[in-house]
């Protein structure tokens, strides 16, 4: 197992953290050029070569992980027996340079309904770097006829993100199989299917946002249902309806695509950004 296999695994079990490359040395120092770190919340992976400069870089690294810094940060240090340190005493007479690098969870975002708009919601989305599910209780809807095979053919042949597509005949027991954090858009063709999807949606408490297209009205009625399925105001405050942007405007399905789109990639921006600790 190497950096990168670490790297990997911690993208799937969905943590932040923040690769650490000993990226100049000059003069004598406990590591070459190039040795690397992977720091995460509660776990470390490689070594730049131990002491006050490893302790450092892994304080600096926590410290980015819990503020949900996004930029790289440079970070120089002298070993010298003179120079300021907070964690022992290093003379091995040389300087490094580190190069501290934020790896991101990548966002995951589910489409129930790939009708008209969601299909065009996931043209626009798939040029992006998330992972995405595509979900239909219509089995035409999902069919490679239609979609392709994500990677190899059709319109997410070039897909920039992961493209995952399932049909499922009760579309709302796939809820529980979203990992925590999924953005969770619901614009299915039957306002029943979309009722019983924000049920199972807001029974989680893990999710990153649920978004219901539709009128007001429509959610005056979802509203009212929902309340008498045990949920509270606190609850139905956690589902955006209408959703996507008031600047873009429309009915056409590419039109309310872009508005939903541009929307969803704000509240990513908005987590990513978002303190940890």
């Amino acid at each position: 197992m190497d950096w990168v296999d670490e790297l990997r695994r911690l993208r799937d079990a969905r943590l932040p953290a923040v690769l650490v490359t000993l990226a100049a040395v000059r003069g004598h120092a406990p590591r070459n050029g190039g040795a690397k770190l992977v720091v995460s919340p509660d776990r470390l992976f490689g070594t730049v070569g131990g002491g006050n400069l490893e302790e450092t870089a892994i304080a600096t690294a926590r410290e980015m992980i819990e503020a949900g810094e996004n930029e790289p940060r440079l970070l120089t240090l002298t070993l010298s027996d003179k120079a300021a340190t907070e964690y022992g005493v290093q003379c091995c007479g040389g300087e490094v340079t580190m190069l501290l690098e934020p790896v991101r969870v990548v966002p995951t975002v589910a489409v129930f309904g790939v009708g008209h708009v969601g299909l065009e919601l996931a043209r626009v989305l798939a040029r992006h770097e998330i992972e995405l599910w595509l979900i239909d209780g219509r089995a035409d809807m999902v069919a490679e006829e239609r979609l392709g095979v994500p990677g190899r053919s059709g319109i997410f042949a070039d897909a920039v993100a992961t493209v995952n597509v399932r049909h499922t005949p009760v579309p709302e027991a796939a809820i529980a199989d979203l990992p925590a954090g999924t953005h969770v858009l619901i614009m299915t063709h039957d306002h029943v299917e979309d009722l019983a999807l924000t049920d199972q949606a807001l029974r989680r408490d893990d999710l990153a946002s649920i978004g219901l297209i539709g009128s007001r009205s429509k959610w005056g009625r979802f509203a009212a249902k929902l309340r008498e399925l045990g949920h509270t105001d606190g609850d139905l405050a956690r589902v955006t309806t209408p959703i996507g942007v008031p600047e873009v405007s429309g009915k056409a399905p590419a039109v309310i695509a872009v508005s939903v789109a541009a929307r969803l990639l704000q509240l990513i921006e908005e987590a990513a950004r978002a303190p940890r600790g």
